[in-house]
């Protein structure tokens, strides 16, 4: 009875058309193996290291080779250039060959050691925001620590203990600690979100090609007639590559919470239901898109756009209330928006579904959406009017 139902057909019909192209292994498993790899990886120790950056001496003075060495002493940065003039680090500085210059001015020690004052200037390129960032903290906690060397060699001559001098000197300490994330670790914020949001992409080009596959090869009818006219069951074609996501979203939480350590505040299983609550919900997306542009020529372009902004508008790197209020209403439009949502609460306190049930009521409201327009699919599909646009 199995065997002759609709369901059955439409299901066997789409696992024979994956094992006959090897493009659907492509896409559907080496692809996303290959960005949970890329994402898992791409950050290295997680913090940035060995920034190449420059040094202007212009004092050439035993003081200024010891800033020197203090300076290539600095985790992030590796001095790779030494000028004598500003004017050629600020070209390499543009040309991006650096990312920063120290520069030490003439007469340096001379003032310093005299009681003058001494100014030492650094440079850096803020048109890459978390680079400049990076180098930014990075000298100005060089140099706050340098700009206090003076002033402790005259207090200690002055016959002044470490304890008075600490006391003047730092008269206020502050006191970091970070939350969620000590190490200040770039993969325990980025790696998982970013790999989503690659993963919608892939989901939503996926989706929207297996649908209109059956249009672009004139095979709706067929399509159709296995699932016996009914299109709620004809989109049964989608389950296999449903599984499949379903499996790779809960393998890449195993690579990244399991492997990877990223901490945490719930329990496996909540991560993994969001992510497959995030695949179904971006598939249902697709067919939506799909519906009202039932031109793969057409609505492949309109994926590829809808995964671009979703990027943009995840607020992964930048808060999404922080934005102009049109794209910020815009951005719940996108089903990565609310899985971000949800998996930043789940990840940094777990604060219960109270502070998540708009986005999870979203997340289901995409897969009504999908259901309202698979009529005008079926009738799209029906008046052949769409076969023959390129």
């Amino acid at each position: 009875m199995l065997k002759k139902s609709p369901f059955y057909m439409v299901l066997r019909r789409e696992l024979d058309r994956m094992v006959s192209r090897r493009l659907y292994f492509g896409v559907c498993i080496v692809l996303p193996l290959f960005c949970i790899f890329f994402m898992s990886t791409i950050f290295g120790s997680g913090q940035m290291e060995n920034i190449p950056i420059a040094v202007v001496d212009q004092d050439n003075t035993s003081m200024s080779r010891e800033i020197i060495r203090q300076v290539e002493a600095v985790p992030t940065f590796r001095v790779t250039r030494h000028y004598t003039d500003q004017e050629t680090a600020r070209r390499a500085t543009q040309a991006k060959e650096i990312y920063g210059y120290l520069v030490i001015p003439n007469q340096f020690e001379a003032d310093a050691t005299a009681g003058r004052d001494a100014t030492l200037s650094y440079y850096y390129h803020y048109a890459l925001l978390s680079v400049g960032g990076e180098v930014r903290g990075a000298f100005e906690t060089l140099l706050r620590t340098l700009s206090l060397a003076p002033v402790v060699v005259q207090a200690t001559a002055m016959g002044l203990g470490e304890n008075q001098i600490t006391t003047f000197l730092l008269p206020v300490r502050s006191s970091s600690h970070p939350l969620f994330n000590p190490d200040l670790d770039y993969s325990v914020y980025l790696s998982n979100p970013f790999f989503f949001v690659f993963f919608q992409v892939i989901i939503l080009l996926v989706t929207v090609y297996a649908i209109g596959s059956e249009i672009k090869f004139r095979t709706g009818d067929e399509w159709l007639e296995a699932a016996r006219m009914n299109m709620f069951v004809a989109v049964g074609k989608l389950l296999p590559y449903t599984i499949i996501f379903c499996i790779m979203s809960v393998f890449a939480n195993y690579i990244m919470f399991g492997v990877m350590h990223i901490p945490f505040a719930c329990g496996f299983w909540p991560l993994n239901l969001t992510a497959i609550l995030f695949v179904v919900a971006t598939q249902a997306l697709a067919v939506f898109l799909f519906s009202l542009f039932p031109a793969i020529a057409i609505v492949i372009s309109v994926v590829s756009m809808v995964g671009s902004l979703g990027a943009t508008l995840c607020g992964v790197t930048f808060p999404v209330d922080s934005m102009y209020a049109p794209v910020h209403f815009a951005s719940y439009l996108f089903p990565v928006r609310h899985f971000v949502e949800i998996n930043q609460n789940l990840l940094y306190g777990d604060y219960g579904f109270p502070y998540t049930w708009v986005n999870v009521s979203s997340l289901f409201a995409f897969m009504l959406l999908a259901l309202v327009l698979l009529p005008h699919l079926k009738t799209a599909i029906l008046s052949h009017k769409y076969e023959n646009i390129r």
